[in-house]
């Protein structure tokens, strides 16, 4: 499969690499950096052709945004989080959707997705607050997702719960400086939203519950396969690769290190079987999590593009899988790290940056293993998971 994007990413390597000690440094992704992004493309790669997207394939989607990663983890991170709200956006009202891809289609969008504003139904649509943090790589965006619960006419959560997805232009939200203060991924930028009394007319809210469960696809008449594809395997996928691709650059960066280093001991690193060995085995065990993980979005797309409905229990199955690919790759890159010596620790190793880096994608929420575990050893045992468990699934 031609990969035009991944070609162009791969013109900027040297690049991208350079500025991620700056992106660091400033706490989001240079304007230089943004400015290649658009014209390399990965943002557009899940958006629709009728507004310049490419329309790809997810796997070649997560292959992308694995090498932006892997040159700087944070120019990953943004790619894989910005770069699934066009497959999101695609099945949205079509007023919204000329909105913000009208009159530029380079137009990003940043989330977060967790609901903790609250939308108070008024005529026509919705008056809006609350606060979220996590916006990656917000500056750069010009429209945002919010997740939100609606209201009742008093500005409380209404009872039974529903979960909304707000859509809003620049001017209705707060970017809040210096509240990315972080160990890890500081160049994604993530900082905090603030929306005070924004008024949400109707069509640029989405039903969260109907966008999970495929309802919104089906009602927005989406009959190509990847704008059918299940929420629990788009979302998180930006997500999983970017920290695989933070762990494959963690690899490539060690064994640059490694190369002509002599131990504490006085012997070579070429010639240490017990580093040699936990090379040997981080290595494996980073490529078994992108292939564990390329394979998960093939299955699910072959179940799509059948026709067939994609059952919880392979839902589950492809969560599970997600999450056990991060945390692989993670592990693998402990392994290297701790085998690299003292001077691994200075900040002008980029293998430190890409350790923590690493450790900070991990603590996504997506990439908590307990219930999502939990769940799909259930229904592999034919029983139904609990209501609570099936978060995220």
């Amino acid at each position: 499969m031609t990969n035009k994007v991944l070609d162009n990413l791969t013109d900027i390597a040297d690049q991208l690499r350079d500025q991620a000690t700056e992106a660091e440094r400033i706490g989001q992704l240079p304007t230089e950096t943004a400015k290649k992004l658009k014209v390399a493309g990965p943002i557009k790669m899940l958006q629709p052709e009728q507004y310049g997207g490419f329309e790809a394939h997810p796997r070649a989607f997560a292959e992308t945004v694995m090498k932006a990663a892997s040159l700087d983890p944070a120019t990953g991170w943004v790619c894989g989080i910005v770069g699934v709200h066009p497959w999101q956006l695609t099945f949205a009202d079509p007023k919204v959707q000329e909105e913000v891809w009208g009159r530029d289609q380079d137009t990003w969008i940043a989330s977060p997705y967790a609901p903790t504003g609250i939308a108070k139904p008024v005529d026509g649509g919705y008056i809006f607050n609350g606060r979220w943090q996590f916006s990656s790589g917000t500056d750069h965006c010009d429209w945002i997702f919010l997740g939100a619960m609606e209201g009742d006419k008093d500005g409380n959560m209404a009872l039974p719960p529903r979960m909304m997805h707000m859509i809003l232009p620049r001017k209705d939200y707060e970017i809040v400086e210096d509240s990315w203060n972080v160990v890890g991924l500081k160049g994604t930028g993530s900082k905090d939203i603030i929306v005070r009394d924004a008024f949400v007319p109707d069509y640029r809210a989405m039903d969260g519950d109907e966008v999970i469960n495929g309802t919104a696809q089906k009602n927005a008449g989406m009959t190509k396969t990847l704008y059918k594809m299940p929420w629990s395997t788009m979302f998180p996928l930006g997500i999983s690769s970017a920290v695989v691709g933070i762990a494959e650059g963690a690899l490539a960066a060690h064994l640059d290190y490694q190369r002509d280093r002599v131990g504490a001991q006085g012997t070579a690193v070429k010639d240490d079987p017990y580093v040699l060995f936990s090379i040997g085995e981080a290595a494996a065990d980073i490529n078994a999590a992108r292939q564990e993980l390329l394979a998960n979005v093939d299955k699910m797309w072959d179940i799509v593009d059948s026709g067939k409905e994609v059952s919880f229990e392979d839902r589950a199955a492809g969560r599970r899988t997600q999450i056990r690919a991060a945390w692989r790759a993670v592990t693998a890159v402990d392994q290297i790290f701790a085998r690299s010596g003292g001077n691994a620790l200075r900040m002008n190793n980029p293998l430190q940056r890409y350790w923590r880096d690493a450790h900070a994608g991990l603590a996504h929420a997506i990439h908590v293993p307990s219930t999502v575990y939990h769940a799909s050893a259930l229904s592999s045992l034919g029983i139904d998971p609990a209501d609570n468990l099936k978060s995220m699934i």
